[in-house]
Formats: structure tokens, sequence, C-alpha cells
């Protein structure tokens, strides 16, 4: 099961409390204070790992309580810390508040750390208020407690380029002939019901094999950035992706006007986030082993040259034009690669 969005409760370790105590010895006279420090208690986590691919987890676990720093004891002892607890979450998961929406943290490399929930200091022992004036102290500090927070964590993929288009467009087939991914596919609408992820090779211009990541987004139609069909629960997934890929079915076997399915879509994402338009776009006509005479083809060919939309025609079961099609994104994510920031940057922080 794909999961996306979790709420989760995080409460760090409370800080142990410091100890009053004497020394208390045979042939030692008059023994000072010796009450030692509590231990502090351990912090709450997150760490991104290229292992998961999805919340659901946490989902299932959703309480986190990490037990406190133990007490100071006499002879100068301090408490032994509580131990951290580490979440490991997926690649790409943004940490917001859940009461104020405030953004805490985003995950977007492998092995990245994020303490959620700071573990409360240890109180001090009295020996830490002996001085020339106080030789006998009965003072100590109660440890500080652990924060505590309810989150909301919310994944969003980090893909190289965004598959969109109508469901049953093509797109899980386009992922199957570019990586081998294994994607459900049907020959009917919203076959796909949660995004599908592979990872494509292509030779570069210096010889060698570079990979790109290929996201499959699914659910949309018109009405998506109002929710409808699968809607706006899958539209944040291109949001990071650093090209757009937009497909479209031009076999005969439909009855749609393929200029008026391409604004539709094209229209939905601007109407999510208009800073969709300044994702470099490319476009395939879908299904060409059935184009039959080729008529919507040329109709969409003529739009996309009016455009200067980079077109393209395939057939994912023929392979007919996957390989140049590869080729032309990998050169185009290479361009983004240059700047890191731009590319794993989230167009919406709320």
């Amino acid at each position: 099961m794909f999961v996306d969005q979790v709420k989760i409760y995080v409460k760090a370790g409370n800080g142990g409390d410091g100890c009053v105590s004497f020394r208390r010895e045979k042939f030692v006279s008059q023994g000072g204070p010796d009450g030692g420090d509590g231990g502090k208690g351990g912090d709450v986590v997150l760490e991104a790992s290229r292992q998961l691919s999805t919340l659901i987890d946490l989902r299932y676990q959703q309480h986190y309580k990490l037990k406190r720093g133990a007490h100071g004891s006499g002879h100068n002892s301090s408490g032994k810390e509580s131990p951290d607890r580490v979440i490991p979450v997926p690649v790409g998961t943004v940490v917001r508040d859940f009461e104020t929406s405030e953004l805490i943290g985003d995950l977007v490399t492998s092995g990245e750390r994020l303490i959620i929930a700071k573990g409360g200091k240890g109180g001090r022992g009295n020996s830490r208020f002996k001085s020339a004036t106080n030789q006998t102290p009965l003072e100590a500090e109660q440890g500080v407690p652990g924060e505590e927070f309810w989150l909301t964590l919310e994944l969003k993929l980090l893909a190289d380029v965004g598959l969109v288009g109508f469901p049953n467009a093509g797109k899980s087939s386009l992922l199957v002939a570019m990586t081998h991914a294994h994607p459900k596919i049907g020959d009917y609408p919203f076959t796909t019901l949660e995004p599908n992820l592979g990872v494509a090779s292509w030779q570069s211009s210096k010889g060698q094999l570079s990979h790109i990541t290929i996201a499959d987004v699914p659910g949309l139609i018109e009405g998506a950035h109002e929710g409808k069909g699968l809607g706006i629960q899958f539209l944040k997934h291109i949001e990071r992706t650093s090209v757009l890929l937009h497909l479209v079915d031009v076999s005969e076997m439909t009855m749609n006007n393929p200029v008026h399915d391409f604004e539709i879509i094209r229209e939905e994402m601007l109407q999510y986030h208009p800073k969709m338009h300044e994702k470099p776009f490319f476009v395939a006509a879908t299904k060409m082993d059935i184009a039959m005479g080729g008529e919507k083809v040329e109709t969409l060919r003529t739009y996309c040259d009016e455009k200067a939309f980079p077109f393209f025609e395939i057939s994912s079961a023929t392979g007919l034009g996957v390989k140049p099609l590869i080729r032309a994104l990998g050169i185009e994510v290479e361009k983004h690669r240059h700047n890191a920031n731009q590319a794993l940057e989230p167009l919406i922080v709320q």
C-alpha cells in the first residue's frame, strides 16, 4: 500500500533529576555534597532512507515516546542518558507541525537526519551548588521535560521526470518500456492507483552510462486541482520533478481530441501551482502502433510546433521512439543537475 501522508505523536525523553546527597564515609569528617546530575533525555530523530518508498509503517505506529534520562545519584554519579530514537522515512518527506502547519524540515538526501523533538537536559545535583558561603546545599534541579509534538509527515516523491496525462494514456506502459518497472497495467481508466517509480539508463555524449528516475503520476482528469479523480492527492508528486513528460493518446480506439486532452491536463497543473509552467515540458503521442491514419498525430504535432513543445511519437508495445525519448529526457535532466538546489527545492512551502 502506498501511503504518502501520516500524523504522528513524538515525545522526547525528559531529563533525569539531579540528586541531593552528602558523603558519609568512615574516617571522612564533614563530608560534602556529592549529588550527581541527571541524564539527558533522548531525541526523536527522522532519517531519510532510499530503502523506503512509503510512510505506511508510520500509519500503524503513530506514537513515539522515549524514556527519561536516569536520575543522578550519590558519589557524584551522573544518571545515564536515554538513547535517541531514529525513525526511518522515505527520501522526500516533508515535516510540519500538525497544529500550526509550520514547516519543520524537508528530507531530500539519503542519510539526512532531522531532530524533530529534543530531549530534556538533566537536572544538576547538589554538588553543583556548593560554594564558599553554602557548604551544604540542599537543592538540586529537576530534569527538563522533553519536547513533544503532533506532526504531519508528507511524502513528495523525488524524481527527475514526471509522467502526466489522462488515465489510460499509456503512462504505466511507457514506464515499463523505459525502466522495466512492474506497475499494474490494464485497459481501463484508473488502473494505476498510486505513483510508481522506475530508473531509465542512457548513454551520455561522453560515453558514460547515466540514469534518470521517472515517476508515473496517476489520476489526473479535468478538475484534478480541486480534488476530482485522484486529483490533488498525487499532483504534489510532480512538484519536485525536473522535467515533465505529457502523454497523449492518439490511437483511433478513442474519440478524444488530443489537443483538447493536452490543454485540460496542462491547465490542471497550472491551476495547482503556477510555477509548473517553468518546468521543461515534453509531449509524447502514445500508442502509435494503433494510430491508423495518423490524423490525431498530425493535429497534435502541429499544435506542439506552434507552442515550441518538444514532440515525440512513441509506442510502448513496439518500442518505437522510446530510446530517443529517454536520451532527450536524460540530456534535459543533466542540465538541471548542475543546480542541485533547483532540482530538489520544493515548489510549495505553505
